[in-house]
């Protein structure tokens, strides 16, 4: 894996994390290329059961590179990234069927914004903030916050956000209902990642099912939305996973799921 990326799976969670800190973890091709790749790779793992998004030094991701960015446009490559790494890499995060934690540690800006907000869950640092930013740069949303941010918060605020971008505190972001879970910013590297190796040793299975549920919910009627929870209760029902939570149950013990 390529230095702006780290990865480590450790008892079934996958951590991914940025590393570009004197960046702020802006987004440059060697660290999209790697992150898409490192999600992918997490997705398709079977020892892999939850996935925590976080970074090192004092920004989440303040999206694309700029720097990097003149230089393609000079260059006539104008937005080929969107294709070929951003919308790849929010497929991966919402498609995977194990749920993923981003542990936002500093400023989550444009692309970075997106990937949180793609993200199962979000842990976010007291001193934390997030922008859209695409309008200050004359630009429209990509990686997927069209579709998420008003999922997250309405279609009313998110236009504000997207129009008039601005920092938005980690408190408000929690009153927002941006954020699902606040913390000092000193314990946001282990609160992140105690939630996510809940998740890891939880029911996996279900977990893959509530997020297939909450996607097609998301763009169909009532009607389909109670035929899916049928199809998908169904399954879960009959998983190995139901057996041990209602056996455990009965003899009052701790269930350890397997994920099927």
């Amino acid at each position: 894996m390529a230095d702006a990326v780290l990865y480590d799976i450790t008892d079934g969670l996958a951590t991914i994390t940025l590393n570009r800190p004197d960046a702020m973890n802006a987004l440059n091709i060697e660290a999209k290329v790697a992150l898409r790749d490192a999600l992918r790779e997490a997705g398709a793992d079977p020892a892999v059961r939850a996935v925590l998004l976080t970074a090192t030094g004092r920004a989440f991701c303040v999206g694309q590179d700029l720097k990097e960015h003149v230089g393609l446009l000079a260059a006539g490559d104008v937005m080929s990234t969107v294709e070929e790494h951003y919308n790849p890499i929010v497929t991966a995060i919402t498609e995977m069927p194990k749920p993923v934690v981003a542990g936002v540690n500093g400023v989550a800006a444009g692309a970075g914004a997106g990937f949180a907000f793609a993200a199962d869950y979000r842990v976010v640092a007291e001193d934390a903030a997030f922008n859209t930013s695409f309008a200050g740069v004359a630009l429209t949303a990509d990686s997927g916050v069209s579709w998420t941010l008003p999922r997250l918060i309405g279609r009313s605020r998110a236009s504000d956000l997207l129009l008039f971008p601005r920092n938005v505190s980690a408190r408000e972001a929690f009153e927002l209902g941006i954020a699902n879970k606040l913390v000092p910013t000193a314990e946001l590297a282990a609160e992140a990642a105690a939630v996510a190796r809940r998740l890891a040793e939880g029911p996996t299975a279900a977990y893959a099912a509530i997020k297939e549920s909450l996607s097609y919910a998301a763009d169909h009627s009532l009607p389909g939305a109670l035929a899916k929870e049928n199809e998908l209760q169904a399954r879960a029902g009959a998983s190995e996973d139901h057996r041990i939570a209602v056996d455990a149950f009965l003899k009052k013990e701790r269930p350890r799921y397997v994920g099927r």
